[in-house]
């Protein structure tokens, strides 16, 4: 294991880069609070900042009013010093958002992903139709992370599957990076949703949790040490193919809605629990923006496996709302039992539109299965929280990079 020395270069590297953080965190401070709150000297702390500002990575941005003698400057980061893009991929829609350094969204855009075939034609039309919106052009990105939905290979960063969106397919990420000359990272969309809710939501600051995605498809984020959980071929999180007693195996395993986990409470699952007590008026005779039947109300409007739960929630339904919360306990205490995390947070379509409600009794019926006894709660993440983790994985990136470039 090569070690670098402790040359005075490095120490300003590290020095520079606390400082970024902190300002970043902190909000604007004085020189002398970023000298006592990185434990550096008032004229190293001086020195530093005129470095920072000569490659206009921090200016001033107000004074600090004191006591005697002149106010005091206060230094903020500089939000244009970079700037990164997020997409969130679906069959019905594309998704954009541009955010500065600081993580301030400045734009967002969509397209419809039926305007182009090719994948990279595709996210260059949503990404430069965001950017126009920002006033920046696309050179200007330094990280661009796209979430989609499938099973992406981290040993290659490409998509190896994904049954909604066809077109993604191996060669898509090389074709992205070479189009747009920038940065591209693509993402399971669950994975980015995790990152969002540990940046942004209900696990804030949490190492260990796992956020399990509820809707038409099943998926789970799974964050351990603070890190993603991928598994050797990103296919860790398919919980849709969870063996479940009762429900048949799945005989062909290029058919996503044939897993055990997905029939006990996929989109048709609770389609027809909802029929079954009254929240429905009958087979669904149209299609979704998904691509599949969607459920039909007694309007004969088509509506969301979400729009279900939330109708459920509102007129009190316990029986409907028990009944799913069981269904969906028999997933969450199989992770439990084998990951045994702090947290377990409800996302998704369904989790969402069942709000702590749904999550209480999800949490009861773990409890009467399930030794470890995991807390369940409701995502926090306001929006998107697909494109929010796509910002959050690409600022990462983006000031790994530009923080390490100030000497």
């Amino acid at each position: 294991m090569s070690r670098r020395p402790g040359t005075p270069r490095l120490l300003r590297q590290l020095n520079d880069r606390a400082a970024l953080e902190l300002l970043l965190s902190s909000g604007p401070l004085t020189r002398a609070d970023l000298g006592e709150q990185t434990g550096l000297s008032k004229v190293t702390a001086g020195q530093l900042l005129s470095r920072l500002e000569d490659l206009d990575l921090v200016a001033v941005v107000g004074e600090q009013a004191g006591g005697r003698g002149p106010n005091a400057a206060l230094y903020g980061v500089v939000p244009s010093c970079a700037y990164v893009a997020g997409l969130d991929v679906l069959p019905d829609r594309v998704s954009a958002a541009i955010a500065d350094i600081t993580g301030e969204v400045v734009a967002e855009a969509s397209v419809d992903p039926n305007s182009h075939d090719d994948p990279a034609r595709l996210v260059r039309s949503a990404v430069q139709k965001a950017c126009e919106s920002a006033g920046i052009t696309v050179s200007r990105l330094r990280a661009f992370v796209i979430g989609t939905r499938g099973v992406v290979d981290p040993r290659i960063g490409d998509v190896r599957f994904s049954f909604d969106l066809p077109s993604w397919h191996e060669g898509v990420l090389a074709d992205l990076r070479r189009d747009l000359d920038v940065p591209v990272t693509i993402e399971n969309d669950v994975n980015l949703a995790a990152l969002a809710e540990r940046s942004h939501g209900a696990a804030l600051g949490v190492d260990d949790f796992v956020l399990v995605w509820t809707g038409v498809g099943q998926g789970l984020g799974v964050m351990l040490g603070g890190r993603l959980h991928r598994g050797f071929t990103g296919g860790a999180g398919e919980i849709g193919w969870l063996p479940v007693p009762g429900e048949p195996l799945p005989t062909d395993v290029n058919e996503p809605q044939s897993g055990s986990f997905q029939r006990l409470v996929g989109g048709d699952a609770i389609r027809g629990l909802a029929i079954a007590h009254g929240l429905g008026g009958g087979p669904a005779t149209s299609v979704n923006p998904m691509g599949t039947a969607g459920p039909v109300d007694l309007a004969g409007s088509t509506c969301s496996v979400g729009d279900y739960v939330r109708t459920a929630v509102a007129e009190g339904a316990e029986d409907f709302l028990d009944e799913l919360a069981g269904r969906l306990a028999v997933g969450v205490a199989a992770v439990a039992v084998v990951l045994d995390p702090r947290l377990i947070v409800l996302s998704g379509d369904v989790g969402r539109a069942g709000g702590t409600v749904l999550a209480a009794r999800v949490e009861g019926a773990v409890a009467r299965i399930c030794p470890s006894q995991p807390r369940v709660v409701v995502s926090e993440v306001k929006g998107n929280p697909v494109l929010r983790g796509a910002l959050v994985s690409a600022l990462e990136q983006a000031r790994e990079q530009v923080f390490s470039e100030t000497v």
